[in-house]
C-alpha cells in the first residue's frame, strides 16, 4: 500500500483525537489524525511525523498524518484505514476465488468474506500500533466493537466457516500482538474464547516506509 504523496512535518500537539498541530517549514498547519486511539507514547511534541495530501474537495484540513518516529527510533504507520487497504492487496495474491470486503455476519459486518472451493472464510482485521518491549498489543483503547467482532467470529467457526482474527502489525520488528488486558481485560477475554472456539490467529508482519506499507511475512497460519 503506497501513498502518493508525503510530507515531513514536526509534531506539536494533539487538541482532540481527530486533529493534531504539526509544523512544517516553520508554519504552524492543523492535519486530521488518520487514527482515534489515544497513541500517547507516539504522538510526543517535537516528534517527526509523516503526512499525505489526499485532495479530497471541501476538506478543512489538507492533511492526513499518516506516520510517527517513535522515540525508539521505530516508524509507524498510524493510519487507521490502511490495515484493510494492505490485507485486501495480500487477500488477492493468496489464490482465493472470490474476496468479498465489508460482509455482513449476524449482527456485525466482518471485514472480509473469502471463498476457495467448498471452505468459506472469515476475517477481521486489526491494525496494531502499540508496542512496548518489543512485543505488540491490541487495543490501545478499550473496544466494544472488537468484543463484538470475536463473538461474531467465535459464532462463525462453529457453523464450519474458517473464522480469522489478523493483526497487522503498523511497524518493523514485532512479530507478536497480545491482548492489552490493563486497557480492555474483557477484550483478552473474548480472544480466549474465539481462539477456544477455532478461530485462528495471524499476525502480519509489516515493513513501514514513510508512503508505504507493506505485509513481509504472516504467522500463526
Amino acid at each position: 500500500m503506497r501513498y502518493e504523496n508525503i510530507t515531513g512535518a514536526v509534531f506539536i500537539r494533539r487538541p482532540n483525537r481527530f486533529m493534531a498541530e504539526v509544523e512544517i517549514d516553520g508554519r504552524s498547519e492543523t492535519v486530521h489524525v488518520k487514527n482515534t486511539g489515544r497513541c500517547r507514547e507516539l504522538l510526543i511534541p517535537g516528534c517527526e511525523v509523516w503526512l499525505t495530501a489526499p485532495g479530497t474537495p471541501n476538506r478543512k484540513t489538507k492533511y492526513d498524518l499518516v506516520a510517527v518516529k517513535k522515540d525508539n527510533g521505530i516508524l509507524f504507520n498510524i493510519d487507521s484505514q490502511a490495515p484493510n487497504k494492505v490485507v485486501k492487496e495480500w487477500l488477492e495474491g493468496q489464490d482465493y476465488d472470490m474476496v468479498i470486503p465489508e460482509y455482513t455476519f449476524g449482527n456485525s459486518r466482518i471485514d472480509f468474506y473469502m471463498e476457495r472451493g467448498d471452505d468459506r472464510y472469515l476475517m477481521e482485521v486489526k491494525g496494531c500500533t502499540l508496542e512496548v518491549d518489543g512485543i505488540g498489543y491490541f487495543p490501545d483503547a478499550p473496544t466494544e466493537r472488537g468484543v463484538k467482532h470475536l463473538r461474531e467470529l467465535a459464532a462463525a467457526a462453529e457453523k464450519g466457516y474458517k473464522a480469522m482474527l489478523a493483526f497487522v502489525i503498523q511497524m518493523d520488528g514485532v512479530s507478536e500482538v497480545r491482548p492489552n488486558i490493563d486497557t480492555h481485560a474483557e477484550f483478552g477475554r473474548a480472544l480466549d474464547e474465539a481462539r477456544a472456539a477455532g478461530v485462528d490467529v495471524l499476525y502480519l508482519k509489516c515493513h513501514v516506509e514513510p508512503d508505504t506499507l507493506e505485509i513481509i511475512e504472516v504467522t500463526g497460519i
